[in-house]
């Protein structure tokens, strides 16, 4: 066949709307497919989202789905993106309103309705559009009702499809109480331990789990992880009783943006041939954040979400010890948990010219990190995939990095001996490990300078594009669909 049609449907899709990984993979994988396949995504049309910014036409209003107890009308806009026809559904009832998710007060209380109607309403605009799907290729739990509907409703139109559910971090489950299954047409029978029902409550990851055709993650260590007790956040049976449908499939990233060399957010564009401008920008970073400007001195940059999953703690107590004792430098961009911006927001009073800090997020500031950091840190607890290590390996930042998830798939561990590698690995879950591992980095940067320019090149070379990742999902479609 010359390509499929797949179904893309996902509650975030970069740029129009995007909270995490989810938002940058629902952008950039459907454009990586459709180079040979023809791809329509379906998410919301959140109020947030700019609609003449981004060419958004009304295609129809007075749309109409049934869900499990009523009919919801809606109006579909669309448009098209790096050859992808992008659909948004235009529903007050449930996207006109501040977040995608929630606010600061916390989630939003009908979260299970909204995203039912958003898995059910999906499969209505592909009948619609009479698109046959030969893949409904969906996301999280956000939408993990569609493999459920494809199975159960028996609608002919999709007798051909087969479904796909990729989990970006199964962290996040979609738990609630039963009072939703009404509306989104959930059987009682399928209320159990092997599908829905998770002590009680509704499991919708589960759910979709149990009923897709395939399970991809976003990394092949991570869909390791995600079988023990304790990577999988309780759903290690049934990703053990699925184990040959479940496949670890690595994120790409965008190399138009995250490219050294084209980069308009840095002052001096750099390939492997000019590494004396990444030098450059190293001095620019360290005069924006207030930094004693020597091009000598190891530079370590973090930019990130302040939480506990991202090992802040970690970072908090082995920052504080390496500045003690070691030559080195830190700059910190990030914004999260209020003990933590409190920490680091205070650090560069407590080291002059040692640390910087920018509690808040800046694209400028992300790319300036990235750019004129020796070294980047990513002490995470666990990471389905991380893209802040392969934007590192691009710009020969070298990654400072907890051997989990896609962090331990990317990041090749320096070898002393030869100087192979491309980044510094520790295991342990622990401020001391993470020193230590700062320290091998510094010490490498003093004492064998060659082996850190052979390193920076040799991870500049590294192709994280996302075409062998679409590659990689054609070849899982082709085997769901029978055809190796």
């Amino acid at each position: 066949m010359s390509g499929f049609n797949i179904l893309f449907v996902t509650s975030e899709a970069a740029p129009f709307s995007k909270t995490g990984g989810l938002g940058d993979v629902s952008g950039a994988l459907p454009a990586a497919l459709a180079d040979s396949n023809k791809v329509i995504v379906v998410s919301p049309l959140y109020s947030s989202i700019n609609r003449e910014k981004y060419g958004i036409k009304l295609v129809t209003g007075g749309c109409c789905v049934h869900m499990g107890n009523c009919e919801e009308f809606y109006a579909l806009h669309h448009t098209v993106l790096d050859g992808v026809d992008f659909y948004f559904l235009e529903f007050d009832k449930y996207f006109n309103r501040t977040g995608i998710y929630h606010t600061k007060a916390g989630e939003y209380g009908d979260n299970p309705f909204r995203f039912s109607f958003l898995s059910r309403a999906a499969l209505q605009v592909a009948k619609d559009l009479n698109f046959r799907p030969d893949i409904a290729h969906v996301n999280d739990w956000q939408t993990s009702l569609v493999p459920y509907y494809i199975k159960r409703l028996g609608d002919p139109f999709f007798a051909d499809t087969k479904s796909i559910i990729t989990i970006h971090n199964i962290g996040y489950q979609g738990i609630f109480g039963t009072e939703f299954m009404e509306y989104a047409g959930i059987a009682k029978d399928d209320f159990n331990a092997g599908a829905f029902e998770n002590f009680g409550a509704v499991n919708l990851l589960k759910g979709g789990l149990a009923f897709a055709d395939k399970i991809t993650t976003v990394s092949p260590t991570y869909a390791k992880e995600i079988r023990g007790p304790i990577g999988s956040s309780g759903l290690h049976e049934l990703l053990n009783a699925r184990g040959s449908d479940l496949a670890g499939i690595l994120n790409g990233i965008d190399t138009g943006v995250w490219n050294p060399a084209k980069d308009t957010y840095i002052p001096y564009q750099f390939d492997v041939k000019r590494l004396e401008n990444k030098t450059k920008n190293k001095l620019e970073l360290q005069k924006r954040f207030g930094l004693i400007q020597d091009e000598k001195i190891a530079l370590f940059g973090f930019v990130g979400r302040f939480a506990d999953q991202k090992g802040l703690y970690l970072l908090r107590d082995a920052c504080v010890r390496a500045m003690n004792e070691m030559v080195c430098q830190f700059v910190v961009v990030g914004s999260g948990e209020q003990e933590y911006e409190e920490f680091f927001s205070a650090l560069p009073a407590r080291y002059p010219g040692g640390v910087g800090a920018f509690i808040g997020y800046s694209e400028e500031l992300a790319h300036l990190v990235e750019a004129g950091s020796d070294f980047f840190v990513m002490p995470s607890l666990y990471e389905p995939c991380g893209l802040n290590q392969m934007y590192s390996l691009a710009y020969g930042t070298l990654p400072v990095v907890r051997a989990t998830g896609g962090l331990d798939d990317t990041v090749e561990n320096y070898d002393e001996s030869t100087g192979g590698g491309t980044g510094f690995k520790f295991e342990a879950i622990s401020a001391e490990a993470l020193f230590n591992t700062i320290g091998w980095a510094v010490s490498t940067y003093y004492d064998r300078p060659k082996h850190i320019e052979a390193m920076r090149k040799r991870a500049m070379a590294k192709d994280f594009g996302w075409k062998k990742s679409a590659d990689a999902y054609i070849h899982l479609y082709k085997a769901v669909k029978g055809l190796v």
